[in-house]
């Protein structure tokens, strides 16, 4: 019988279930409660505290070499890019190459770059061979451009991309234009993921104006059932304080102006935009910070009437509500 003290003993319970045991989920130690930390040169998770080995002999799943450049990476992969949705071909088809050089970087003949490039039309033939490829191809173009200019991560723009196939198999496009679903995806994707960016935002990096915008949107989400929560001001605040270069104490106080105004149920029917907006030059009147109403209306792109109203009306509610805690 192994000691239950001992340093290579495995785990000794009964998982009720694998994810529930698993040390890749679990932080704390099954036996003293200990930190579970991982040894990569045993490849075993143990317990800093107690020295309880969990889980041993882990698979490296790893490459077997080496790289500490991306072109050894590239020379030494085998593998081509993941999957992905950005691609209207979902990234699995080949592509000929631009350079007009062979293997070991020689300049192709006139008559080898000729023939390549009678190669490479061909080859965008065959990838995209008919309409719905092509249209695809165009809007996750535009989606790529759009949230680059809006500076999305990655993530949201597979979603946006999902979101656009959806409505192209469901036959949303028509009498619609390519950019105007193409802008909708993304705004979807990017309040899905709660970084959400303003209509007048994603209108000034697309091709069509806000209203149409809007309704395209609205069209999309009803008819795919994306079920997306109302925005969130709270949601604009880190964003703002950035650009508006304020300091923390200032996002929290702007926080805590909005959390206030939430509980007294005094947003709805508002612009979340102007809210955060107004919120941030509020929050600032109680700060070392200093932000004009002109200069965050630039930044915010929200008009000064809006932050000049809903900005007294947030001081008066937080005010109601506690009127100690913006004196201090």
């Amino acid at each position: 019988m192994i000691p239950p003290n001992t340093a290579s003993t495995s785990i000794r319970r009964q998982p009720e279930s694998e994810a529930e045991t698993s040390p890749t989920h679990r932080s704390t130690c099954v036996e003293c409660d200990g930190t579970v930390i991982y040894s990569e040169d045993k490849g075993e998770y143990h317990c800093d505290a107690c020295g309880l080995v969990l889980e041993e002999s882990n698979i490296d799943r790893g490459p077997e070499w080496r790289a500490f450049t991306e072109r050894e990476t590239s020379q030494k992969s085998r593998v081509g890019a993941p999957i992905t949705h950005t691609l209207h071909d979902k990234g699995l088809s080949t592509m000929i190459g631009w350079r007009n050089e062979d293997t070991y970087g020689n300049a192709l003949s006139k008559r080898q770059q000729q023939k390549f490039q009678r190669l490479r039309t061909w080859d965008e033939r065959f990838r995209t061979r008919d309409s719905k490829e092509r249209n695809l191809k165009q809007a996750l173009g535009e989606i790529d451009r759009m949230a680059s200019a809006l500076d999305l991560p990655t993530p949201i723009r597979e979603t946006a991309s999902v979101i656009y196939r959806r409505a192209l198999e469901k036959d949303l496009l028509r009498g619609r234009s390519i950019e105007g679903v193409g802008a909708s995806a993304l705004y979807a994707a990017a309040r899905q993921a709660n970084t959400p960016r303003s209509l007048d935002e994603v209108a000034a990096v697309s091709r069509i104006g806000k209203s149409k915008l809007a309704r395209t949107y609205r069209y999309v989400a009803r008819e795919l059932a994306l079920g997306i929560a109302p925005d969130d001001p709270t949601d604009y605040l880190p964003r703002f304080a950035s650009d508006c270069e304020v300091s923390v104490e200032t996002e929290t106080r702007a926080r805590h102006l909005l959390e206030v105004a939430a509980e007294q149920d005094a947003l709805s029917g508002k612009s979340p935009v102007g809210l955060a907006a107004a919120a941030i030059y509020a929050a600032t009147r109680r700060t070392e910070d200093s932000l004009t109403q002109a200069d965050a209306s630039e930044v915010t792109n929200v008009s000064k009437v809006t932050i000049r109203n809903r900005y007294q009306e947030l001081l008066e509610i937080a005010d109601d509500a506690d009127p100690n805690e913006l004196e201090s």
